[in-house]
């Protein structure tokens, strides 16, 4: 139910903000790839640099790694960052093998992935599972 709820909520202020905006500037930033692929179930444990490109410049030093249920979240190694464009935040992180694993990049309650314009990147879901050892 939470999720669904959240999805309108995403899906209805994604209208909204494209039924106003002017011009690619005053609409919200979106997640447009990720390293590993949302949905991959080969990913390597060990250690690791997830990397999330986003569609426009991002505030530096703000963002939101929450975890998609309890325990999702792998181990962070070190502070993320963004690319020198500030368009791909990356992070390193330790992987267990046979695990899948989940962030939400924005959610309901956290929103510090934003553009440089101040405006909240729309929440994105990304959920993968390392290979067995």
């Amino acid at each position: 139910m939470k999720t669904k709820s959240l999805l309108t909520i995403i899906v209805l202020g994604a209208l909204c903000a494209i039924g106003h905006a002017q011009d690619i500037d005053s609409i919200a930033p979106v997640v447009v790839k990720t390293v590993p692929e949302a949905g991959t179930k080969n990913v390597p444990p060990g250690e690791y640099i997830v990397h999330v490109t986003f569609s426009k410049e991002m505030t530096d030093q703000s963002w939101s790694w929450s975890s998609a249920w309890k325990d999702s979240a792998p181990e962070i190694i070190g502070k993320p960052n963004y690319s020198a464009d500030h368009r791909v935040c990356t992070v390193g992180v330790k992987l267990e093998p046979g695990k899948t694993y989940g962030w939400w990049l924005n959610s309901e309650k956290f929103h510090n992935f934003k553009d440089t314009q101040g405006h909240p990147a729309i929440p994105y879901l990304l959920v993968f599972r390392t290979a067995d050892k």
